[in-house]
């Protein structure tokens, strides 16, 4: 379960940020083409926060589509998850958005 990896970075990457004191909250912007099950994510945030400044803190998630324009029938389409395929049949996509993870925001007091 690479969730757990993934999430404890975030978890240390906000607890540093957050310098001692409480986290509350924490927004990230996920990626549908970034191979992360939100359900896992949040399962493994509470673990991951357990003993942190973060221990309680509220995930929330922001899942975005894939961004996707196909070189052989210049369309822009979102992709929902990784079979990267244009309407029109071609695999020849370039991938635009939806790789991403990032932390938008924290609450912390």
């Amino acid at each position: 379960m690479h969730e757990m990896a993934i999430t404890q970075s975030v978890v240390d990457a906000v607890c540093d940020h957050a310098a001692g004191r409480r986290v509350h909250s924490v927004r990230l912007e996920v990626g549908a083409l970034c191979a992360v099950v939100p359900d896992a994510m949040r399962f493994c945030f509470e673990l991951a926060t357990e003993g942190t400044a973060a221990d309680g803190a509220r995930l929330d998630l922001d899942v975005r589509p894939g961004l996707a324009r196909c070189r052989t029938c210049e369309t822009d389409f979102e992709l929902t998850d990784l079979i990267l395929l244009c309407p029109c049949g071609s695999a020849d996509v370039e991938v635009r958005a939806g790789r991403d993870l990032r932390i938008l925001s924290m609450e912390v007091s």
